[in-house]
């Protein structure tokens, strides 16, 4: 993901939540708000629950590696938090892949 791609405000993040519609499922809830960009924009959560910040951080890299080589599946103009739940430390990447990929293309 490239900077400019990544949401990072509070607000913007609390605003997104709040007011948004949401997809989920066993390892992810996805929160999408339309908007006027020409690309996507990411936000990732994980709640301290899940573990220590090393997998928390692990979790995160393996999410954005998942969503950097699948681009061609987000809309543009579309803004995505996606919440990483606890189940995503107990599974295999591929697993974790093929969730999430079902997640996105099921918004289309």
């Amino acid at each position: 993901m490239k900077k400019y791609e990544i949401i990072k405000r509070k607000e913007e993040f609390n605003q997104i939540i709040k007011n948004c519609p949401y997809l989920k499922n066993k390892y992810f809830t996805i929160y999408i708000r339309k908007r006027e960009k020409k690309y996507p924009c990411f936000g990732l959560a994980i709640s301290k629950k899940v573990g220590k910040a090393v997998l928390r951080n692990k979790l995160k890299r393996q999410v954005k590696m998942i969503i950097d080589q699948n681009k061609d599946i987000f809309s543009n103009s579309v803004d995505y938090i996606i919440m990483i739940k606890k189940d995503c430390a107990f599974t295999f990447f591929q697993e974790m892949e093929r969730k999430l990929i079902e997640l996105i293309k099921e918004i289309k």
